[in-house]
């Protein structure tokens, strides 16, 4: 009876040691901008959340949107504790919503492309004048504003097509639905491979810092610094760069700053203007 007795005592102790280490873990929603379907996202950045969230003793719970449009409506609400967003969002929602960088893509600069069916006969920008071009959506930094601002830098006209995400942008244009297309390399990259073969880049635009990890003020800073040193970790080690290889960030993730994006700010770009201005 002493040793049954012996025994709960010892396996009560022992539930009671181990609550305030669960209770110590908070719980971060962990919002990723849909460039491409939800389910691949899930499937790409899930694996990689979990493993932060695992070197940094916090749950991170992957969420994202079913369009753009809709991403930014939950930026504006800040409805993620953290965020991957593109660098226009991050320059409207650190204004409007409070949220702050704290990495990037490490040794990366962000450029907008435009894609053709390889066997097209367009060879150089200018043969898209009066053509269809499809995009993401109107916000989409890369994919959409800095490839129709060039498109009117040199005088182009084309027909603009708005749809889901990058993915739904490329097959598109692969399917011969739309004569081009806007995205960006890293997402090029990582569409899937029987896609890209029908695709060529037929031209980029220049380059500019690239998207935003930024935390809602809400996050504390001894939590943000756990996340933002295990990002920072994945490169070193085995392990993390097979969690970065699905998504093309082989280089891993660099420590940020809100003034690393004020060459966004100089563009004075104007389409989320219902959000506020900083």
């Amino acid at each position: 009876m002493k040793r049954r007795t012996l025994l709960t005592a010892i396996l009560l102790l022992g539930i009671a040691l181990c609550v305030p280490a669960r209770a110590d873990t908070p719980t971060l929603s962990f919002g990723i901008v849909p460039q491409q379907a939800a389910s691949k996202l899930a499937e790409i950045w899930g694996p990689l959340l979990a493993e932060v969230g695992r070197r940094a003793n916090v749950n991170l719970v992957f969420r994202t949107a079913p369009a753009i449009p809709a991403f930014e409506e939950r930026l504006g609400q800040g409805e993620y504790d953290i965020a991957y967003m593109n660098p226009y969002h991050y320059v409207v929602f650190h204004g409007a919503s409070g949220y702050r960088a704290f990495a990037r893509e490490k040794d990366r600069k962000i450029k907008g492309i435009i894609v053709v069916k390889q066997d097209s006969p367009y060879s150089k920008l200018t043969d898209l004048a009066g053509k269809t071009v499809a995009f993401p959506a109107p916000a989409a930094f890369a994919a959409s504003i800095l490839p129709q601002a060039e498109c009117g830098r040199l005088g182009i006209t084309i027909t603009t097509r708005f749809v889901a995400s990058h993915d739904s942008v490329y097959r598109a244009v692969a399917a011969g639905l739309q004569d081009a297309g806007g995205g960006i390399q890293r997402t090029f990259e990582a569409t899937a491979p029987e896609i890209r073969a029908q695709l060529r880049v037929l031209s980029a635009t220049p380059a500019y810092t690239p998207h935003a990890f930024a935390a809602h003020p809400r996050v504390a800073s001894a939590v943000l610094a756990r996340v933002q040193a295990a990002m920072a970790s994945l490169a070193a080690d085995e392990a993390g760069r097979k969690l970065l290889e699905p998504l093309a960030m082989t280089q891993g993730f660099a420590a940020a700053e809100d003034k690393d994006w004020n060459d966004i700010r100089t563009l004075d770009i104007r389409q989320l203007e219902k959000y506020g201005r900083e």
